[in-house]
């Protein structure tokens, strides 16, 4: 239905629920317009509430206190500060500071928040369970659905919100402990049914608030599901005596649950609106639900008082919120992950632990944590090894008998810009510049080990004797003009997704003239109705690939490459052969994990035995395909596994891209905890890559133990140069990163116009 065009006149507001959000949106809009008409409905009692304390921002708080400084002053009053976050490992408690928390009740906030719509004329009717939604929007202008994670008005129009809801694999509980830490603490428990968590902060000057959380199968071994309310607390505190001191836990209505990932395609449908967990969740481990909730009064109020109309109030403020709610969300997923997988870090030394667990969100940096606590920071550095002056991404790592000088890669990236398979001057000065540029090791494009296995006309291969004498120019530049820096080789087939455009001209694409027959594991087109249906590899035509392999290692040895990897991602010929959703063939090449492994792990053995014993040799994988029944995060560790158990020196961790039905999670850094996974599941070492954007990032995945490498494509695109100046700009200037002799005047930040010159006095006082 549409919504109502009210024009100036004062607004009917129905707002279902009264928690933090429905009440502060409340209050925010009758203050706004105190002719408005605001009644909201809460099934509860005006005391009854769940859980204990909240945690809000100083960004958050800034909002509030310019919104309404009434309910700023009465919040202020009653906060709770603190700065330390203390993380018990093994025993041993490391503190960082800097941190900068407020908490105060939930009970307090409420009851803040209560007099503030009282006296402003809000209708707050309690114990009244609110009429339909439907019927609500009938009556009213606008109607605030905040009635929470189980929201029924967002059930009673799912077919228009299209929520998604995911439960997550760990149980936890809220209960409080009569007694203020002095430290949000963070506390794990090594039981004999598994890992236990503690999360702690105080919110009162006698309160704090605990959650203890494990993963869903320690939950079920240790008998909890049977334990109520009593029990529970009891039990917790008996896990967790050392950290409350011997002293109780108390529930208030408490009880185990599974978080839920809330997401909704639509937050309005005509004049109901969305707010708070209605509308979006994030894990707790990042903050608070309030917080967001709070948030999104803030914002509703604010798009209904500057649009026109309603129609593009709700418009407005959906375009606000979403990137925030997504960006919180991607964060909390990504400590929401951390915590499930807890278990795999704890062998990990203390203050890396501890610093894994700060930066575990990607929101906390290793800059951003220097500048709240350099002692700790510098500590972490010292016990992972950096000398005195040295960021972690210039602190050197070897493969095989490879040194390499930093841990920074260009990725390969396919230029399309060959000739025959021939690569020209453009690859010259393409790959040399950056080679100049600073970085440990580039890697060339995917090089083709056959005509019939370039993707485009425009890829390079090794498959002839004339390619092999271009590539080994390039070689040789790169190790004459940038010595120290490794140059990689990647070899692979397109398999399915050959024979296509030059990707400016339409990725994926079939060629108009001049098509060649593509191979796969099995005869499915990579898009349906549009590309080549591949032909399937018998058993000698997959002989004759594997030889195909060994051939170009070879050329590439004599070339004098420093490492090869072998191309087994992106939905590529190898590839295909791995994933569940391109390999559908019957013999011993198909069928289960380990059938679709038999022929990678041939080429692998067969380009392992061909090339030189002392070159390392990495794989790159698609850890996921983002695509239901397809590879997932748990077959990729076993096809690590495999590959390391056959002598990759290295795992090259990339994701997506094998069928075009995917729905990745696109973010900042979004594909490196597969990185992440693999690496501390196998104790291999790994190549972090996806959207790595900054040398903050690159430190703190390496200082995490997340990474050892790190792989950037786009970045070397902008700038040839990123890794000398990302070394500048940390004020380092060691054996990680040697400027060229004939770019060393250029190692220092231009000089720009100055923008800290004395103001001229323009008043008198």
């Amino acid at each position: 239905m549409p919504a109502r065009d009210a024009g100036r006149a004062p607004l009917s507001i129905a707002v279902i629920g009264g928690g933090p959000g429905g009440l502060y949106a409340a209050a925010l809009l009758k203050r706004l317009d105190p002719d408005r008409s605001v009644t909201l409905w809460e099934r509860g009692a005006p005391d009854d509430t769940f859980g204990f304390g909240v945690v809000l921002s100083d960004e958050t708080l800034g909002g509030i206190e310019h919104a309404d400084p009434a309910v700023y002053r009465a919040l202020r009053a009653e906060f709770v500060r603190w700065d330390d976050i203390d993380i018990v490992h093994r025993g041993r408690t490391l503190t960082s500071g800097g941190h900068g928390f407020a908490a105060l009740g939930r009970r307090r906030l409420l009851e803040i928040l209560h007099e503030r719509c009282h006296e402003l004329g809000v209708d707050l009717r309690f114990r009244a369970e609110a009429p339909p939604a439907a019927e609500l929007a009938a009556a009213h202008d606008l109607v605030i659905a905040a009635d929470g994670v189980h929201s029924l008005t967002r059930e009673a129009h799912a077919a228009h919100f299209a929520p998604r809801i995911t439960r997550h694999r760990c149980r936890y509980i809220w209960l409080a402990a009569d007694f203020a830490f002095d430290a949000f603490r963070f506390e794990i428990a090594e039981t004999e049914h598994g890992v236990m968590q503690l999360h702690g902060y105080p919110y009162a000057a006698g309160a704090s608030t605990v959650i203890v959380e494990m993963r869903e199968e320690v939950w079920e071994a240790a008998g909890l599901g049977g334990l109520d309310e009593q029990a529970s607390a009891e039990h917790c505190a008996k896990v967790f005596s050392d950290a409350l001191g011997g002293r109780p836990l108390r529930g208030n209505n408490s009880s185990w649950t599974a978080f839920r990932t809330v997401v909704n395609e639509h937050w309005s449908y005509g004049n109901t609106v969305l707010l708070g967990d209605a509308a979006h969740t994030a894990h707790f481990s990042i903050g608070s639900g309030t917080k967001l909730a709070v948030e999104d009064a803030l914002a509703l109020a604010a798009c209904v008082e500057e649009q026109p109309d309603l129609a593009a109030a709700l418009t407005a403020y959906e375009s606000e919120r979403r990137p925030v709610v997504a960006s919180t969300q991607r964060a909390a997923a990504a400590s929401l992950r951390w915590f499930e997988d807890l278990a795999r870090y704890l062998d990990q030394p203390a203050r890396q632990f501890a610093f894994n667990l700060l930066t575990r969100s990607r929101r906390v940096t290793h800059d951003n944590l220097r500048l709240r606590d350099p002692g700790f920071t510098d500590a972490v550095e010292r016990e992972f090894g950096c000398e005195p002056g040295t960021p972690p991404m210039f602190t050197p790592f070897r493969l095989r008998g490879l040194e390499l000088k930093n841990r920074v890669v260009v990725s390969p990236m396919d230029m399309y810009s060959a000739v025959d398979g021939v690569p020209g001057d453009f690859h010259l000065v393409h790959l040399g510049a950056r080679a100049l540029g600073g970085a440990g090791l580039v890697m060339t494009e995917m090089v083709c080990v056959s005509p019939e296995g370039r993707i485009t006309p425009g890829c390079t291969g090794l498959y002839t004797p004339e390619q092999a004498v271009s590539w080994r120019r390039i070689v040789d530049f790169v190790h004459e003009q940038a010595p120290g820096t490794a140059f990689g080789v990647q070899l692979g087939h397109s398999g399915r997704k050959g024979s296509t455009r030059l990707m400016w001209d339409g990725m994926d694409q079939p060629l108009d003239t001049g098509n060649w027959p593509v191979a796969a594991a099995s005869p499915l087109p990579y898009l349906p109705g549009v590309s080549q249906i591949p032909h399937a590899l018998d058993r000698a035509e997959l002989a004759g690939i594997r030889a195909r392999f060994t051939a170009a290692a070879r050329r590439a040895a004599d070339c004098g490459f420093d490492l090869l990897e072998l191309h087994c991602a992106h939905g590529y010929l190898l590839s295909g052969f791995l994933s569940p959703l391109t390999n559908q063939r019957t013999d011993e090449y198909g069928g289960s994990l380990a059938g679709r492994l038999r022929f990678p792990l041939e080429v692998f053995d067969a380009v392992r035995e061909s090339w030189p014993a002392e070159r390392p040799m990495t794989v790159r994988l698609s850890a996921t395909d983002w695509a239901e029944g397809g590879t997932t995060v748990e077959d990729a560790v076993e096809i690590a596994r495999a590959f390391a158990a056959h002598g990759a020196d290295a795992i090259d961790v990339s994701t997506g891209q094998v069928v075009p039905e995917e729905r990745p999670e696109f973010g900042r850094s979004y594909q490196t905890p597969y990185a992440d996974r693999i690496r501390n599941a196998l104790a291999v070492p790994v190549v972090a890559v996806g959207a790595i954007s900054s040398w903050d990032d690159v430190n703190s995945l390496l200082l995490a133990g997340r990474a050892d490498l790190c792989a950037l494509a786009r970045p070397h695109l902008y700038d040839p140069h990123w890794t000398l100046h990302a070394a500048a700009e940390q004020g380092y200037a060691g054996p990680g990163a040697r400027w060229p002799l004939p770019y060393r005047a250029g190692s220092r930040t231009p000089p720009t116009g100055r923008t800290d010159a004395p103001r001229p006095r323009l008043s008198l006082n």
